[in-house]
């Protein structure tokens, strides 16, 4: 049903949250400079009018997803934190002290379901949008940009082949129970056995007993899945996709291409992006295009199929233009990007130290800061949730690194609103919060606190 409008009866001995609240607050400026109109209108069409009871203001689940990824909280996080910090609630759209959990938090993956891609791609484009209203984005930021990829790891365990044959073998034998096929032998007690057993001789490298007892799960994991085969003359589509992993599993050889790292996510890829301390990632890339002055994000992507990057590029700066309603004039990126094929009218600029001499001074001065890209990578990674994404399927990686950029750009925005009012002499400075903030706290609870 469509979301009844935020609204809440005047109490008679309480007061008002823009009464006891300072609202110079970046939380309260922010809240007052974002069009949450906007989203309204965006979002009112994946409610029905009159099927089922009154949906959750939009504005509280869009306030909700902003601070999550910006103060790396999780759902369960980031709804306890709420009821503690009346700032939060001003910037969600309440007008008193709440002392009530608003939502369940199961109700913000539903509602990231619902609206998609495309839905969290609008509340990137209003934080852009905000940043211009503000004048900290402009037109001559995008005159120079940097693109670059990055990996976004997903939350699996290391994928080996003993650990990804006793899970197929589970998964299919828990399949079969629930459409109660019988099973000649379901290898439960065993499997668990054989699996210890070569994790302690791989760990004692004893790797010729490692690689026994890696095939005897093989071998188990095969019977299930041709006993089922017999069993069942036409699968229904969920049975059906298992029977095929396992029949992907079963044939995947070591220099296999397209192979299966993952049952629960079998979307994971295997990226090798050079880095000495971890050769291997298994997740999928992430285009990114930032500015070359102030550093924001202006566009993200998660792409699937470990494309080549430089295929990446004419995507990247399409939806650049489609966020920012500005085309980048000239981009910035490696090496990785040589032979990118672009047709488009932003020049492409590839960074070669070797060759940079023979460039002007000004030129040099916009190739050495194609550099900057990096430690923003790295800001994602750890402060806003790109490190190790929890959402399901293909959709739930691109959701979380658009949600990623939301989150870095919302802390650019309250930077910028807290220099400002430091400027006024409206707040004191920064080292007069230091002493309030206790050891114990996470990083995110202490960010909060330097805020208040």
């Amino acid at each position: 049903m469509t979301p009844k409008k935020q609204y809440e009866p005047a109490q008679l001995f309480q007061s008002r949250l823009d009464q006891i609240l300072n609202m110079k607050h970046p939380l309260c400026v922010l809240a007052q400079k974002i069009d949450w109109s906007y989203f309204e209108k965006a979002f009112g069409k994946y409610y029905s009018e009159n099927k089922g009871s009154p949906g959750k203001p939009i504005r509280l689940l869009v306030g909700l997803h902003y601070l999550k990824h910006t103060f790396d909280e999780s759902d369960e996080g980031v709804v306890m934190h709420f009821i503690e910090n009346p700032y939060w609630q001003y910037l969600c759209g309440y007008e008193y002290f709440q002392h009530q959990f608003p939502i369940d938090p199961s109700s913000m993956t539903r509602w990231r379901q619902r609206i998609g891609e495309g839905g969290v791609e609008k509340l990137f484009k209003e934080l852009l949008a905000t940043a211009k209203r503000s004048q900290y984005l402009k037109r001559s930021h995008l005159n120079q940009v940097n693109v670059d990829t990055t990996v976004q790891e997903k939350a699996i365990a290391f994928p080996t082949d003993a650990r990804l044959y006793h899970k197929m073998r589970a998964a299919l034998v828990r399949a079969a129970k629930g459409r109660d096929l019988p099973l000649r032998q379901s290898y439960q007690r065993l499997s668990k056995q054989v699996l210890a057993q070569q994790g302690r001789y791989a760990h004692a490298r004893q790797m010729k007993r490692a690689r026994r007892m890696t095939r005897q799960l093989k071998t188990y994991l095969g019977r299930v899945y041709r006993d089922i085969q017999r069993k069942v003359g036409e699968p229904d589509p969920e049975l059906k996709h298992l029977l095929e992993m396992a029949e992907r599993l079963l044939a995947q050889q070591r220099k296999s291409k397209q192979k299966l790292y993952s049952i629960h996510a079998p979307e994971v890829e295997c990226i090798s992006k050079g880095k000495p301390h971890k050769r291997y990632e298994f997740g999928c890339k992430v285009s990114m295009v930032t500015s070359s002055r102030e550093n924001w994000i202006l566009g993200v992507q998660a792409i699937h199929g470990n494309p080549y990057d430089g295929h990446t590029l004419a995507s990247a700066l399409k939806q650049v233009k489609t966020l920012v309603g500005w085309k980048p004039r000239k981009a910035h990126v490696d090496l990785g990007y040589r032979g990118h094929g672009y047709q488009g009218k932003t020049e492409i600029k590839v960074v070669n130290y070797r060759t940079m001499k023979q460039e002007t001074r000004w030129v040099r001065k916009w190739m050495r800061r194609r550099a900057a890209i990096e430690p923003i990578f790295g800001h994602l990674k750890a402060e806003n949730r790109l490190n190790r994404n929890y959402l399901k399927g293909v959709q739930g990686d691109k959701i979380n690194a658009l949600l990623s950029a939301c989150g870095f750009n919302m802390r650019k925005l309250l930077r910028a609103f807290l220099r400002l009012g430091t400027r006024a002499n409206i707040w004191p400075k920064m080292n007069d919060f230091l002493p309030f903030i206790h050891e114990g706290m996470s990083p995110s609870r202490k960010m909060t606190t330097i805020y208040l």
